[in-house]
């Protein structure tokens, strides 16, 4: 048998091993994600799940590195405590205030935050949306929101409104990206979900990106239906089977939507090219899973 770029195990090397840390992480989809990557590349790594106890993320990290480990991801409920661990931050994890991603580099712990990436780069070159100029309404305020807020910034949009249940949280968020928005042009305005319709004034928001836990409870954040009309973008960074009540919500007022798959398969691609320093192409990863979604929910 010969080797080729999709086949890396087929050239005799040890794979370097990779894994996601998390509690719970069985569910995790990330395993097949990077699988698919390497056998694209053709990188020699290994990708599994590494359950960490819920008081035992730093022994879980320090055994794994100890083991010969490369590097990893990292899901909940440890993104805060990843943070803590790194020894280097990227621009984009301290602005976050978490890490989902770390290696080791002239024996320093790296952390990153590659989830706001993966959203710009999944609303732009995945449903083809440019960022630039548009007004965006982010729901929450929480990690999934902090994370989101440089790529985003970066992006230059005109405006990026960001409500929250908790109006003061929202305002403390935006604090933290005062500076950046001043860099890059960015007008910032914060309030609770009941001041929507005053934030968006009559104009609206051309994207409105749920960053809330909301579609975990199968609840509906309170946009009003006139804010997601025909040429919205409602996006949903939750991703299922089925469409979360958000998204339905939203496609019955007359928005497109789209969950937040292609923002999972867009950041491990990032976290990839920490690691190997090759970017895979993402477009075929995306296609499987959402084959995969389709076939689990019988469609």
């Amino acid at each position: 048998m010969t080797s080729s770029p999709q086949d890396p195990a087929a050239s005799g090397q040890t794979p370097d091993r990779y894994v996601v840390i998390g509690n719970p992480v069985a569910h995790s989809r990330s395993p097949a994600i990077h699988a698919a990557f390497a056998r694209q590349t053709g990188e020699a790594i290994a990708y599994d799940r590494l359950e960490a106890p819920l008081d035992g993320f730093a022994a879980t990290v320090r055994d794994f590195l100890a083991q010969g480990g490369h590097g990893f991801n990292v899901t909940v409920p440890f993104k805060l405590e990843a943070y803590d661990l790194a020894d280097r931050l990227t621009e984009r994890a301290e602005a976050a205030g978490a890490v989902n991603t770390m290696w080791q580099e002239d024996g320093l712990l790296h952390g990153d935050n590659t989830d706001g990436v993966g959203l710009v780069r999944d609303i732009q070159d995945n449903l083809d949306v440019l960022l630039e100029g548009r007004r965006v309404l982010l729901l929450g305020a929480g990690g999934a929101a902090m994370g989101a807020m440089l790529p985003l910034i970066e992006c230059r949009p005109s405006r990026i409104v960001v409500a929250n249940r908790t109006a003061a949280r929202a305002s403390d968020m935006l604090e933290e990206f005062v500076e950046a928005a001043d860099q890059y042009g960015v007008e910032l305005w914060g309030g609770g979900l009941d001041a929507l319709e005053a934030l968006a004034e009559d104009e609206g928001c051309e994207i409105v990106i749920n960053a809330s836990s909301s579609s975990l409870h199968g609840e509906v954040p309170p946009v009003p239906e006139w804010m997601l009309g025909e040429g919205v973008l409602a996006y949903d960074m939750m991703y299922g089977a089925e469409p979360t009540v958000f998204l339905r919500f939203a496609e019955r007022c007359g928005a497109r939507v789209s969950d937040g798959l292609g923002m999972l398969v867009e950041q491990a691609a990032e976290a990839f090219y920490n690691w190997r320093g090759v970017r895979p192409r993402t477009a075929p990863v995306l296609a499987e899973l959402r084959a995969a979604l389709r076939a689990e929910a019988g469609r």
